[in-house]
């Protein structure tokens, strides 16, 4: 399933698992600098839903959710920041830490190491994260990417999202 155009509307969820299932057995073939920039969730789908979680990527959207990948480098393959953030008006939480690719497919593994608290860019909170328990890291299963248009990828939880770049990064 190419879908070169970036019109995230024409993605099927059975495109989407076929394209999976590929990207399993045979690796999804993205290149690192295609994960670099700023996703906002576009399409969800929880576990074994056959159906989008609507209602989920609606409060996402309001909450204007982010998730931004920086210093993806093809010298430096597998070092990454990452920022998982929400924000309401000038309210922002953000989670940041580093990430990583491993095996084949790959999996983006990440490790919040800060929760960051802001009002209007002043900086209220600011508080280190425990480490994850072993076999306990969270990532997000790569299955396909768009350099600057989309990402699709699964979730340690099981949940599919379909992500679009912003035109902030």
């Amino acid at each position: 399933m190419s879908n070169d155009a970036g019109d995230i509307e024409s993605f099927t969820l059975t495109g989407l698992l076929k394209q999976e299932a590929q990207a399993r057995s045979q690796g999804s073939g993205i290149p690192t600098t295609a994960l670099s920039g700023e996703w906002s969730p576009q399409r969800l789908w929880s576990k074994g839903e056959s159906h989008e979680s609507q209602s989920q990527t609606k409060v996402l959207r309001w909450l204007n959710a982010r998730l931004s990948i920086s210093g993806a480098h093809e010298d430096q393959p597998s070092d990454f920041n990452i920022c998982n953030a929400v924000s309401l008006g000038p309210l922002k939480l953000r989670f940041n830490g580093p990430g990583w690719l491993q095996g084949k497919r790959p999996l983006l593994c990440f490790r919040f190491e800060t929760l960051t608290l802001e009002l209007g860019g002043t900086t209220l909170l600011q508080r280190p994260l425990p480490a994850p328990k072993p076999k306990r890291t969270p990532f997000f299963a790569l299955i396909a990417a768009q350099q600057d248009q989309w990402l699709i990828a699964r979730g340690r939880g099981g949940g599919l999202a379909l992500w679009s770049a912003t035109k902030n990064h």
